[in-house]
């Protein structure tokens, strides 16, 4: 009669010849360092170009390639409440991974076309608005003679306002989408060739 092994023994005689494979294993958290120094360095609590001095030069590349997937996925259009700032703080982070005079001539005109998108954008809510306020106050004139007093409408709180406006921004942004989608594509081409 054979032995009678238990569920443990088993396991551990099949995992037996399974080992993990060490590099690997150490490129996938220096690259998790990587995405947690992103983090830190947007949040002003760490500065990269430091942070890879002290990194060991086998960790280096992956550290790199965390920190320039958390980077690149924050290069959008600005909002409004977005300042310059923001962009300069981005830009640097990937300059200090992307060794180029390229990348930083390249970055400094999406900077500028990012102020240009908000300067234009300022100016088209602004078109907008106008165009929309003969509509807004024939709404609050007649709300204002239904109820007997004066009423005044937010236009943010108008759905037929929020409509026309989305629509009208959403023309912009779709003119400047592609200008930053193609530098995205850019600047993983300049990332890979570092």
């Amino acid at each position: 009669m054979g032995v009678i092994k238990t569920a443990l023994e088993i396991a551990l005689e099949k995992t037996e010849k399974v080992s993990g494979d060490k590099t690997a294993i150490n490129q996938f958290e220096a690259k998790q360092r990587g995405k947690r120094l992103a983090n830190s360095f947007l949040t002003g609590e760490v500065d990269l170009s430091e942070e890879l001095k002290k990194t060991p030069a086998e960790d280096r590349e992956s550290v790199k390639k965390g920190i320039f997937d958390v980077l690149i996925t924050k290069i959008a259009l600005p909002t409004a409440n977005d300042n310059r700032e923001n962009a300069e703080k981005l830009g640097n982070g990937l300059s200090a991974i992307i060794k180029s005079n390229e990348f930083n001539s390249m970055y400094k005109q999406l900077t500028s076309i990012f102020e240009q998108y908000l300067q234009e954008s300022a100016q088209y809510e602004q078109m907008i608005r106008q165009q929309y306020a003969p509509k807004l106050r024939q709404k609050e004139e007649e709300l204002s003679r239904r109820l007997g007093r004066e009423v005044r409408i937010d236009p943010a709180q108008d759905p037929e306002f929020v409509a026309f406006y989305n629509q009208h921004m959403n023309a912009i942004k779709g003119n400047y989408e592609p200008v930053v989608e193609q530098a995205r594509e850019e600047i993983q081409r300049m990332f890979g060739n570092n």
